[in-house]
């Protein structure tokens, strides 16, 4: 059985509808509209783009850089944040780096539409295009390993090679027959939210290092949209061995790196299947880390990173 954190945030059609009051809070009260990216643009480095299916907020760095292009996939709920020490390591070393808040997370908007692989791998793939990346190597964190696997498998043309950091993806899913998302659904998980915000330091092997990302979350959870996001997101998750398969056949390099004492995403519970899809892939483990081996143990994560990236 699937002991993954996406688990937590499965709400299906028939839960129990809690009959209490939401607690008071500023949960689900901010409004991506315009006045809130103006002030975004304000207090941070990034910019907007308008894609197809919405504003999409991405930060850039190095971009006449002839080096190479490193695109960072953030995973299921926090936002692109979660991958700023690589970025900022990618960029020191001269490569051109984006990273972007996905749909539904961040400061990009929330669309009220299916939170499917697809949507969000097609979001990447604009910005990559509408910022004339041609190639590039592209690294996905957690979920955002299924994303990084249907870019490939949409527009596999657009990878140079691919990263995978505690990768979800290679789970396997019993489809959900009814994806919908529902008001009480919604509800039951705002009440949850405090619970879930304290729960983020667990992606930890020592969350006492990481004091402000409880803080960090809890501004995500003010957003409107963000638990039908979740909600969404794991109700479309599917089994991505056919896919997996398919890149493997086309010899895009892959790299596997997982955290040594990881109990988001365990490795044993699909390695005979990652064996099966990815049996040429290089991978590592790294030690003193949890879910988050590119943040917990940095340097001895990025001492293999670019060793490979460089190539």
């Amino acid at each position: 059985m699937l002991k993954t954190k996406l688990l937590s945030f499965l709400i299906i059609a028939n839960l129990t509808v809690i009959s209490c009051e939401l607690p008071d809070s500023n949960y689900e009260t901010v409004l991506k509209d315009e006045l809130f990216r103006k002030d975004i643009l304000k207090n941070n480095p990034g910019e907007y783009i308008q894609l197809s299916e919405g504003y999409t907020y991405f930060e850039e760095a190095n971009s006449t850089s002839e080096i190479g292009n490193v695109v960072l996939v953030h995973g299921f709920s926090v936002p692109s944040y979660i991958m700023r020490t690589t970025f900022n390591s990618v960029k020191e070393r001269g490569f051109r780096v984006i990273m972007m808040d996905l749909y539904g997370r961040g400061y990009s908007d929330n669309p009220n539409l299916p939170q499917t692989d697809e949507l969000r791998a097609k979001q990447v793939i604009e910005l990559m295009k509408s910022r004339g990346i041609e190639k590039a190597s592209i690294v996905g964190l957690s979920n955002g390993g299924r994303i990084i696997s249907k870019i490939a498998d949409i527009e596999p043309d657009l990878i140079k090679d691919l990263f995978y950091i505690a990768s979800s993806g290679f789970y396997s899913y019993e489809e959900v027959d009814d994806k919908n998302v529902y008001q009480e659904e919604i509800d039951n998980m705002i009440l949850k939210y405090p619970e879930m915000a304290k729960g983020q330091v667990n992606d930890f092997f020592d969350g006492d290092k990481y004091p402000n990302w409880v803080t960090q979350y809890e501004e995500l959870q003010t957003h409107e949209g963000f638990a039908r996001a979740l909600i969404s997101t794991t109700k479309n998750l599917v089994t991505l061995d056919d896919i997996h398969i398919k890149i493997d056949s086309l010899n895009i390099p892959i790299y596997t790196f997982w955290g040594e004492f990881d109990n988001v995403v365990v490795y044993d519970e699909f390695k005979d299947r990652l064996n099966k899809v990815f049996p040429n892939r290089k991978e590592f483990f790294i030690t003193k880390s949890g879910h988050l081996p590119h943040m917990e143990n940095q340097e001895e994560f990025e001492n293999i990173f670019f060793k490979y990236l460089k190539n």
